[in-house]
């Protein structure tokens, strides 16, 4: 049986790689077992990637809630576009959640040229510059030139001091990061030189999927009981992660959830960032 990928490529259908999302997605073996078998009946040679997902999604949400929005990550990530501002905010966020302070959409000055920073961090004796690449398309890649790009404004703004956070100081490294893939010349480009990139599935130990599973990072567009218009609303409130929300669970009331639903939502929220998994 064959797979139509969103490029429209067939590829095999691998059993294994679907039994392994659906174990990321938080489901025990015999759950996992369950879903399996629920859809597939369903199967058939040429069926596309979008319809197999949405089989595995809805069955999953039959268990439980939050496994569905674990196993949504990867389209979570790119409702925060359609521009990627919001994923933006949401990079921070997770910088944020490792300690650092952090500012979206800065402009500074370079030997050469001004650049729009997508995200400043600060720790410490430690600032970088992080660059965000958004993508909405699934099967997406980030050729080479991009951390070409981004080490030669890398290189712009390194050697002068910057004032944030009343704070002033020089940029001491950067971030290239996307939740897209990296082609093969772009992981070796970044290597090479050493750069930090952080893509969907790279570095491999420490992939943004991996990363969001384990310190359950997950943007709030992840949650299963919301609509479209929620979310929006909840990201134009800076509810950006699922934790704040948990944090600040009045925004419901401010955005006009009705009080039966709001019971589901933070239950489903509750479940996600209180069942982190490990990293492989």
């Amino acid at each position: 049986m064959r797979v139509k990928k969103y490029t429209g490529e067939l590829v095999p259908f691998d059993e294994s790689a679907l039994r392994h999302s659906l174990t990321r997605s938080g489901a025990n073996e015999e759950e996992v077992n369950l879903v399996y078998k629920t859809i597939q009946s369903s199967l058939y040679d040429g069926i596309s990637t979008k319809e197999l997902y949405e089989m595995a999604f809805n069955t999953l949400r039959g268990q439980k809630n939050s496994y569905a929005a674990r196993y949504s990550l990867k389209k979570a990530i790119r409702e925060l576009g359609p521009e990627g501002f919001y994923f933006e905010k949401w990079i921070a966020r997770l910088f944020q959640e490792d300690g650092y302070k952090a500012i979206t959409g800065q402009t500074v000055q370079g030997h050469a040229v001004s650049h729009e920073i997508d995200v400043v961090a600060l720790k410490g004796n430690e600032m970088l510059a992080i660059e965000c690449k958004f993508r909405n398309d699934a099967e997406a890649k980030i050729s080479v030139t991009t951390p070409m790009y981004f080490k030669s404004r890398k290189d712009d703004i390194t050697g002068i001091s910057y004032t944030f956070f009343n704070k002033q100081q020089e940029f001491t490294d950067g971030w290239l990061v996307t939740n897209a893939y990296l082609t093969k010349d772009s992981i070796a480009f970044g290597e090479y030189y050493k750069m930090n990139l952080l893509a969907w599935d790279y570095p491999k130990d420490n992939s943004i999927k991996l990363r969001v599973d384990s310190n359950a990072e997950y943007p709030v567009t992840c949650l299963t009981n919301i609509t479209d218009q929620d979310k929006a609303m909840l990201l134009k409130n800076q509810c950006i992660l699922v934790k704040d929300l948990l944090h600040q669970p009045q925004v419901l009331d401010q955005i006009e959830v009705p009080k039966d639903k709001q019971s589901l939502i933070i239950k489903e929220a509750t479940e996600l960032v209180n069942s982190p998994l490990e990293k492989e």
